[in-house]
């Protein structure tokens, strides 16, 4: 069942009065926060909850914004287009956007995405796509083209699949629409050729799209008014080859054929489509809600100002233009039931006049009303049997871990998860954990390690949705799973990241060996570096300075490093499998503040060891020009660094009084005088290098032929 609640005007401003309408509607960083773009000269930031504007920003008159404003949700700031090609980046303090940041670009821009998880990313009119980063290091870089002249894009979607963004944007060129796929994880661009099927040639007037693990499905509605659904692979067989894929009719009629304006769709969930447009010919403009799975129309509200044929949705707020006003109607949908589809939920509330539900033909979809064939009234029953008397897998599955051995709930668990997920699967996997671990603490000789070991690797858990899994793990010293929750994990608190790192430090080199840990981070790192080649190595470690010139100081601190190098790099001070267990405290995310209290609680020569092994892996990456470790997950130089630095600020006075650290604190003051040295004779050269480049730019008053004689002081 789903209803729509009664609408408030979110602004008293008349909106959408700009030669492009209203531009769009976009989330803040704040759940409660959206960024309004008009299409003339004005962003404004609404509050939801209180129906008033927190602020305003306009271009200068002349300028006019060309895109939606969005939210940078890794920085907090706001970036809007104007002029096509004008990048404006500014924050809630700034009042002028005349005065904020500004970087103009060599290419007109379509569309600036962003979703939490990554970087924004900006669309091109031609289809190429950059992070907003490397743009804002090159504005002026060269941006290629992707589509041909006449195509031109009407519509565009992100999503974030396995934790990486999946940019999808539809072209049309001559009637014809094409749909690319852009993976950010692969660098992968792929062409699609939407075809139309039996039904007869029609203009497409809005699109809609949803994601799961291995398609788009992405929703049309066309000028015939019915909306039709072609499902996209997400990784193509051959991402080369322009391919083609077919719609399908999903639900006839719901909007007059007639309706040339105000018409738009969006996907709610899994089951519903909200849709805007007159049901009839001559009907005023609608806001109604579909359910997709049992093809009946769930509620209608009539909206007799009319609409610009814009629709939003964010959380359970519809956002749209009615008249000239923002209007945010909020929704409801509950999970998809038989019983729902048919009005025939009990409520305790009367619904309201507004709900009408509409059926459509089980077998063909080709009409409104339900056969009224025994066939079909036989096949309603049987659905309702189905529905009524099969109680839901979960169910199944949470009653046989109450009673049943650990090798049934994991045979179990397996078909469980074998079965298509639901929009509720993170919360239903959620509570299997929970009931998992209230049997294990109510049985400490249970402990189902290889069916929590599955339901981590779904990807939908994190640690506030079970905290007690990894307080298991810490105290039966599992440090496989310990290795995966901090995998899988994004919210882990920096005392439980402590806990584990105490763990993978104190523990036994025995116990590790029988322990199964995923080694992914780890190469091979019983590689010695010879003597020779770090003797060699040597002049290029001068970094462009001779030791005939004035820094003889730096010259014998490097090659004091360069051998210390050479004895230190020939084994790591710790076996591979707690080298994979470090590895992983390294990619864990932290605050630094929360950290801090937490590593001081470490002892000292667990400190000590740590430190070794942070400092062998800085000289591992010392051996390649990329300074990169080699494995498929490996740490990063900053992220070696960085806890270095950790270390050395929670426990330098202690570290600096145990005999067995002294070397390598040495080791560590010599890289950073010498670092220091390098660093100050660069400097030095600095200035003459510029004069260098500026010479060689001025062309003004040279043959083809000339002598130069340039003077470095």
């Amino acid at each position: 069942m789903a209803a729509l609640e009664e609408g408030f005007t979110l602004s008293g401003v008349p909106l959408g009065a700009g030669p492009h309408g209203l531009l769009g509607v976009e989330q803040s960083d704040k759940t409660d926060q959206f960024l309004v773009t008009d299409g003339g000269r004005t962003v404004i930031l609404y509050k939801v909850s209180d129906q008033k504007p927190l602020g305003s920003w306009s271009v200068k008159q002349g300028q006019i914004i060309t895109c939606p404003a969005v939210c940078n949700f890794q920085t907090g700031e706001y970036i809007v287009v104007h002029d096509n090609k004008v990048l404006r980046i500014w924050s809630n303090e700034d009042v002028n956007l005349d005065k904020v940041f500004k970087a103009t670009l060599s290419a007109e821009i379509n569309r600036i995405h962003s979703i939490q998880g990554t970087e924004p990313l900006v669309l091109f009119k031609k289809g190429a796509v950059r992070g907003l980063e490397a743009l804002l290091a090159e504005p002026q870089q060269k941006i290629e083209t992707v589509i041909s002249d006449e195509e031109v894009i009407k519509w565009t979607k992100i999503f974030m699949v396995f934790r990486h963004p999946v940019l999808i944007f539809i072209t049309e060129k001559h009637g014809n629409y094409f749909a690319y796929i852009q993976m950010f994880n692969s660098r992968t661009l792929s062409k699609y050729t939407l075809l139309l099927g039996q039904e007869e040639k029609s203009v497409i007037q809005s699109f809609s799209a949803s994601v799961d693990q291995k398609f788009i499905s992405l929703m049309s509605l066309s000028s015939d008014g019915c909306i039709y659904e072609t499902l996209i692979p997400i990784h193509p067989s051959d991402p080369e080859k322009n391919q083609r894929v077919v719609r399908s009719l999903l639900l006839k009629t719901v909007v007059s054929g007639n309706a040339r304006n105000g018409v738009a769709l969006t996907v709610l969930d899994q089951d519903h489509l909200a849709v805007l447009g007159p049901p009839l010919p001559a009907s005023k403009e609608c806001l109604s809600i579909w359910n997709t799975k049992f093809q009946t129309l769930q509620t209608s509200k009539e909206l007799p100002q009319g609409t610009s044929g814009q629709l939003w949705y964010y959380g359970e707020n519809l956002f749209m233009l009615h008249g000239k006003f923002l209007t945010v109607v909020p929704y409801k949908c509950e999970v998809s039931s038989l019983a729902g589809a048919l009005g025939k939920l009990k409520h305790s509330q009367d619904p309201g006049p507004q709900t009408v539900p509409h059926f459509v033909n089980w077998e063909t979809s080709q009409g409104y009303g339900l056969q009224s064939s025994e066939h079909s009234k036989r096949i309603l029953r049987r659905r309702k049997i189905e529905v009524s008397v099969q109680p839901p897998a979960s169910k199944q599955l949470l009653s046989t871990i109450k009673k049943d051995s650990e090798k049934h709930i994991e045979v179990e668990l397996c078909k469980f998860l074998a079965i298509k997920q639901t929009p509720d699967f993170h919360t239903v996997i959620g509570d299997i954990v929970l009931e998992l671990l209230g049997r294990h603490k109510a049985e400490p000789s249970f402990y189902p390690r290889n069916s929590l070991m599955q339901l981590v690797q779904t990807h939908v858990l994190s640690y506030s949705l079970c905290p007690g899994l990894m307080e298991v793990a810490l105290e039966k010293a599992d440090v496989q799973m310990l290795q995966l929750c901090l995998q899988q994990f994004p919210d882990i608190p920096e005392s439980v990241t402590c806990a584990c790192l105490k763990i993978f430090l104190s523990i036994n080199d025995d116990s590790l060996q029988e322990a199964e840990i995923n080694m992914e981070s780890v190469s091979d790192y019983s590689d010695s570096v010879q003597e020779e080649k770090m003797e060699e190595q040597t002049e290029i470690l001068h970094n462009g300075f001779s030791p005939e010139e004035n820094c003889d100081n730096c010259d014998r601190e490097l090659n004091e490093k360069s051998r210390a190098a050479a004895e230190e790099t020939t084994s790591c001070p710790v076996i591979p499998k707690r080298a994979a267990l470090l590895n992983a405290i390294l990619h864990s995310a932290y605050s630094e503040m929360f950290l801090l209290p937490h590593l001081k609680d470490i002892p000292a020569q667990h400190v000590t060891l740590f430190l070794q092994y942070l400092y062998f892996l800085y000289l591992k990456c010392s051996e390649n020009a990329t300074m990169t470790l080699p494995g498929l997950h490996p740490p990063t130089l900053n992220q070696i660094m960085d806890w270095i630095c950790l270390l050395l600020d929670a426990n330098f006075t202690v570290v600096v009084m145990i005999p067995e650290a002294k070397r390598l604190l040495l080791s560590l003051y010599k890289f950073v005088k010498s670092q220091i040295c390098i660093c100050s004779e660069l400097n030095k050269i600095e200035v003459s290098f510029r004069e260098l480049q500026k010479l060689s730019q001025e062309k003004n008053n040279r043959e083809l032929y000339s002598i130069e004689v340039l003077e470095l002081f």
